[in-house]
């Protein structure tokens, strides 16, 4: 019981943070290209209540991280509303407001494995949580930074593929926004479900998010100078 509780709390405030910031994000590029809606709903802030998710940020991972035994969490928010029609450039801007949310996620990431070279400042046990802490920030940061890039409305790197696709490509990505959420649940549960059940491995969304999200990690460590195991045997 107490590993499974010190699992949860070296998670769940790093899953908080990084979906919280995304959003309010995309609410703050969007009001500074021509946009409120967002903030006249008060959600470019910082208040978590305001974003959360009843699938994407309590159940989904409460799943992954049983499922995974405490090794993975991923999560997500509620999106933040925006009228693309009121950006100043709408085809444009749209792909700034899209960028904000993974731009944050990276500069999160950073700024975790940065902050981590001052847990040995910290004594014992609360060193060691706050060391658990910072590497699942920059590692949540990484993924749902790499996730949301992919190329599916209403995921951010489908709203940039719209805006910079010809038009003819464009609006009939555009036109699979409302049924996205469908295609992510089954390319998460349903399609890998099947795999094992034919004995090939159709787990999709490994393939495209765990590769590059341990590059991008990788790298942000190696920048950074950030090595969790020197750092973990320095205050044990």
């Amino acid at each position: 019981m107490d590993d499974l509780l010190f699992t949860i709390s070296v998670w769940t405030l790093p899953v908080l943070i990084a979906v919280t910031f995304h959003e309010a994000a995309h609410g703050f590029v969007a009001r500074l290209r021509g946009d409120d809606t967002a903030w006249m709903l008060g959600r470019v802030t910082f208040n978590p209540l305001k974003h959360i998710d009843p699938f994407g940020t309590i159940l989904l991972p409460a799943i992954l991280l049983i499922g995974s035994g405490g090794r993975f969490m991923f999560g997500f928010a509620k999106p933040v509303p925006v009228d693309f029609g009121r950006l100043y450039n709408p085809r444009v801007d749209m792909i700034w407001v899209a960028l904000a949310g993974p731009g944050i996620n990276i500069a999160l990431a950073l700024a975790a494995a940065i902050l981590a070279h001052a847990v040995p400042l910290l004594p014992g046990f609360m060193g060691e949580w706050a060391l658990f802490n910072l590497f699942n920030a920059v590692q949540i940061n990484v993924v749902l930074a790499v996730f949301n890039m992919l190329p599916l409305p209403p995921l951010d790197g489908g709203r940039v593929a719209v805006g910079i696709l010809p038009r003819s490509l464009a609006y009939p990505l555009a036109r699979v926004e409302p049924y996205g959420l469908f295609v992510l649940i089954g390319l998460l549960f349903l399609l890998p479900m099947l795999g094992n059940q034919i004995g090939v491995d159709l787990d999709v969304l490994r393939w495209v998010i765990v590769g590059p999200s341990q590059y991008v990690t990788e790298w942000i460590l190696e920048a950074t100078g950030f090595d969790p195991l020197a750092i973990l045997s320095g205050i044990r």
